[in-house]
């Protein structure tokens, strides 16, 4: 059984929920705009851009998510985004005062870096009959690919903490310590491990519109 049918979410409040969280981080792009702060500000809008994807992928491509996949991404986002934020007149957000919040959206995030490398490799093992990846392979797969785009995430929060330091200014991505980084690439193998274990419940329908994609393109 999925997830949202353990809830009881219907599709119908999916979608609203879904649009909901859009349209809060337009409001959070507003408050970093208001406040001068280019780390809400381009957190928020890679948030945006992040949620325009479905439907681009829908139009454009013809790969329908599932409106609960939609949810999924878009609140992982969006509490990025808030975390930036923080309460209206804090000093501090949600980042340096809740010590779970960064764990939480690390493990939501790497959850959908884990989807899109899991969508793609089954697309690409349905498609190929030159292509075999054993399920253990695929689960084998998925948290290197995780892991090693943390790896990768973890430089880039680093190098920019860096740069922001030497010129003076605020930085966009906060990089707390080397215990942080390793804590984080834990939750990142946490959220990789859940899509490798119920990709296959969740993901299915994906994986069928990557692969008739991908036989479009072929033929």
């Amino acid at each position: 059984m999925r997830v949202r049918d353990r809830v009881g979410l219907s599709t119908v409040w999916q979608r609203r929920l879904s649009r909901v969280l859009s349209f809060a981080l337009v409001g959070i792009f507003a408050v970093g705009l208001e406040r001068g702060n280019p780390g809400i500000m381009v957190n928020s809008a890679v948030g945006i851009a992040v949620t325009q994807l479905p439907p681009v992928l829908e139009r454009d491509y013809g790969i329908a998510l599932d409106p609960a996949l939609t949810l999924w991404i878009t609140a992982a986002v969006f509490l990025h985004a808030l975390g930036t934020a923080g309460l209206p007149g804090a000093e501090e957000n949600f980042y340096v005062t809740i010590w779970w919040w960064d764990h939480l959206t690390h493990a939501l995030s790497s959850s959908v870096v884990a989807a899109v490398g899991y969508t793609t490799v089954r697309a690409l093992d349905e498609h190929s009959e030159e292509i075999y990846l054993p399920p253990r392979f695929t689960f084998v797969f998925i948290l290197l690919f995780v892991m090693a785009f943390g790896v990768f995430w973890e430089v880039i929060e680093f190098a920019i903490s860096l740069s922001a330091e030497a010129i003076g200014s605020d930085t966009i991505l906060t990089q707390f310590g080397l215990s942080d980084t390793m804590l984080d690439l834990v939750f990142d193998t946490v959220g990789a491990v859940v899509v490798a274990i119920w990709g296959t419940a969740h993901l299915t329908d994906v994986v069928g519109h990557v692969e008739s994609l991908l036989e479009r393109r072929a033929g």
